[in-house]
């Protein structure tokens, strides 16, 4: 684990002092965002961190884990409201002589089950959430960016990559933002933006993005909206043995942040940023690295789920 008087080092040796600089973090609440909001504080940035419900315990405890500088806003990154005043909010939040250096779209949403169980609704309402939030806070604050020659850091996942059984929804919009971060990276050289984009593995039980209750629950939802010829092809026996398999991942993957807030460190402080950052394990790099360059017979044999 690498250490903030580390960190510390490494701005200095990179040359970005954290100095006069404020950063824009949405979904705080927890996770990734919260973890991150700490870490920039510590090092002396001016944290503006959106929350989706900026009276909830998190963003308290957030408030009181950090130095004054940091400051928590109300942003629902689906509501245009929210975000329009979250524009206005910045600007009186940073003080004269100050930018906003970094946007880093964080906030997400996930969810599971098969193309036939899923319903559309709950397609859009997470494209709502992943793609288009990330699209209309961007374009909300671009200009401020732009003016400080700053950075976007966009949040896509190691399902933006590969298509996993199970996870369509969650894989499109991810998918979705690989592609508008790719695009906007393009636009933006002109301005000397850099757009970065960090591709974590397989954190759930470092984030609780999935509970046991959350899974149940979405099971339950989903096989009440479900036509009867879906449930009877599939039958209840096969849908909860597929709920289960869900159940069984709330609690797996890595359940240490570092790598990844650290690849977010890197990406906001360092003078030459990478592209892309990869925080996962080994055995998830080498399934990328199968399903990008590999042909896509040769993923679905080793990875591919048969359960018919």
């Amino acid at each position: 684990m690498v250490t903030v008087d580390v960190w510390c080092d490494v701005l200095v040796w990179a040359g970005i002092s954290p100095a006069g600089k404020a950063v824009l973090i949405t979904g705080c609440d927890s996770g990734f965002g919260f973890d991150l909001a700490l870490r920039l504080d510590s090092l002396g940035f001016r944290v503006i961190a959106g929350c989706l419900n900026e009276s909830s315990e998190n963003a308290k405890t957030l408030r009181a884990s950090a130095s004054p500088r940091l400051t928590t806003i109300q942003l629902d990154v689906t509501e245009k409201d929210q975000i329009k005043e979250a524009v206005e909010k910045v600007k009186k939040l940073i003080p004269e002589g100050e930018v906003l250096w970094s946007l880093v779209n964080n906030a997400g949403i996930s969810t599971f089950g098969g193309v036939e169980w899923v319903t559309e609704d709950t397609y859009r309402k997470i494209f709502e959430v992943n793609v288009l939030g990330t699209v209309a806070v961007t374009k909300s604050f671009l200009p401020l960016i732009r003016k400080a020659k700053g950075r976007v850091v966009n949040v896509a996942s190691m399902l933006g990559r590969m298509g996993m059984a199970m996870r369509s929804p969650y894989c499109l919009t991810k998918y979705a933002v690989e592609g508008f971060t790719d695009c906007l990276r393009h636009e933006m050289r002109t301005w000397g933006v850099d757009v970065i984009l960090l591709e974590p593995g397989n954190y759930v039980a470092a984030t609780s993005i999935f509970t046991d209750e959350s899974v149940r629950r979405q099971g339950e939802s989903m096989w009440e909206a479900m036509g009867e010829d879906v449930r009877r092809d599939y039958t209840r026996e096969y849908f909860d043995a597929a709920v289960n398999t869900m159940l069984s991942y709330t609690n797996c993957g890595i359940t240490d942040t570092s790598d990844v807030i650290n690849a977010f460190t890197d990406a906001l402080t360092h003078t030459f940023p990478r592209t892309r950052y990869l925080p996962m394990d080994a055995k998830t790099r080498v399934r990328i690295a199968v399903a990008t360059h590999f042909p896509a017979c040769v993923y679905d044999y080793f990875y591919a789920s048969t359960h018919r």
